[in-house]
């Protein structure tokens, strides 16, 4: 499944929505849709990852750019209801506990 993805304005801030497979060929779009929302901050950056059936380690590494970039721009980065299949690739790299893990905004 390709990956689908939606950049709303949402209570102050930039939410980056992802449906489907985070993988080598889709990282590059995600990362592109992060570094974009975080040079454009407004209240912070969050990514819905409530609907991503599948993430390698590029995503992984896709999400680390995204925090490290807010981080050098002073701008708040969180995930938002990672699926079960994130949450087991961050459980594994132990990056569960780097990020600022929400059910919801």
């Amino acid at each position: 499944m390709a990956l689908e993805l939606l950049s709303v304005e949402q209570d102050g801030q930039w939410v980056i929505r992802a449906k489907g497979e985070v993988d080598l060929y889709a990282s590059p779009d995600l990362r592109a849709a992060i570094l974009k929302a975080v040079s454009d901050p407004r209240g912070g950056v969050a990514v819905d990852l409530s609907q991503v059936e599948y993430m390698d380690s590029s995503g992984v590494a896709t999400l680390v750019e995204g925090l490290k970039s807010a981080g050098q721009r002073k701008v708040s980065f969180s995930l938002l209801a990672p699926s079960q299949a994130v949450m087991k690739v961050l459980q594994l790299s132990r990056l569960d506990s780097v990020f600022d893990i929400r059910e919801s905004l």
